[in-house]
């Protein structure tokens, strides 16, 4: 029996319901969050938690980990979820990114970081170079932190694929997003269900020593089916981690929300996650991909 109608069996096959809720975080504040914002403004330093007005920001900084983003603010591609600028950037890479990164660990006293970016399609290897840079000199410079890439697909090319892998980071993470009827709806179409499937079980077919993770935005239209069959997808490539997070619409521009889930839906998918097969699940309505990510550290602590 395929693993999916095993998991409908135990779950049942009627699709997630719930009302819409008010979804609130904590402002960051204190005199910690104030210091370390204040030394990174004077360093030219930038994170993708402050930037993208996290709402976990202030709790995973208290945990000594926090979201970098290189390669620039400009997009080569435009997936109808994502506020990120899209154009081209016309190969423009800032040579001192590994530096900052490394700056950034000392600054913030950092145990865990986590390297992301835009996709760079402008560039003949997707900026995959950049990123196993980074990586190397933060392994350098800061050999007990964990170092956590979530990455573009580098158009699924194995070249540039062994690249990033050989720098070693601890995790390395690529978003299906969504389920694979709505891919097309949400992602840009230069990517893929399948060609985020195959990445990355590449990483974990050849390096198994690597942890794998990948994430959901749930709201979208989707069904509790179709999220199942891509949990399962996903445990089959080899993926290790899973999150699910709400989507939230960014602007009028963006995709409409179709359902607010509530907190004991994100409890039973996380636990549909875990009877797949998953080492570690993050499940709320504010999960987003790098969060948690001192928590799994703990995690992996613990079962060493």
């Amino acid at each position: 029996m395929h693993m999916t109608e095993t998991v409908f069996k135990k779950y049942g096959k009627k699709n997630l319901v719930g009302k819409p809720r008010y979804l609130k975080s904590k402002i960051p504040k204190g005199n910690n969050y104030n210091s370390i914002r204040n030394s990174l403004r004077e360093k030219n330093l930038f994170t993708v938690c402050e930037e993208a007005k996290c709402p976990n920001l202030g709790e995973c900084w208290e945990a000594k980990t926090a979201t970098m983003m290189v390669l620039g603010d400009t997009c080569t591609r435009a997936c109808k979820f994502c506020n990120v600028k899209t154009g081209n950037p016309k190969g423009m890479v800032d040579p001192n990114e590994p530096q900052k990164a490394s700056d950034m660990v000392s600054l913030m006293s950092l145990n865990y970081i986590v390297i992301t970016s835009v996709d760079r399609d402008d560039l003949e290897d997707y900026g995959a170079g950049q990123f196993a840079k980074i990586v190397k000199k933060v392994n350098k410079d800061h050999p007990d932190v964990k170092v956590e890439v979530l990455i573009p697909d580098f158009s699924v090319e194995e070249v540039h694929m062994k690249t990033l892998a050989q720098s070693n980071p601890f995790v390395i993470a690529q978003n299906l997003e969504t389920v694979k009827r709505l891919t097309h709806q949400v992602r840009d179409r230069r990517a893929g269900y399948e060609k985020t499937l195959n990445a990355l079980r590449f990483y974990k077919e050849n390096y198994p020593h690597i942890w794998t993770k990948s994430s959901l935005m749930v709201g979208l239209g989707e069904t509790k089916e179709e999220l199942t069959s891509a949990m399962v997808d996903l445990r089959e490539a080899g993926v290790n981690i899973i999150t699910f997070g709400q989507y939230l619409r960014p602007t009028l521009a963006h995709l409409e929300v179709q359902k607010y889930y509530e907190l004991d839906e994100f409890e039973h998918l996380k636990k549909i996650a875990y009877d797949i097969g998953f080492d570690f699940v993050a499940s709320g309505p504010m999960v987003r991909s790098s969060y948690k990510a001192a928590d799994f550290l703990e995690f992996v602590n613990k079962n060493e």
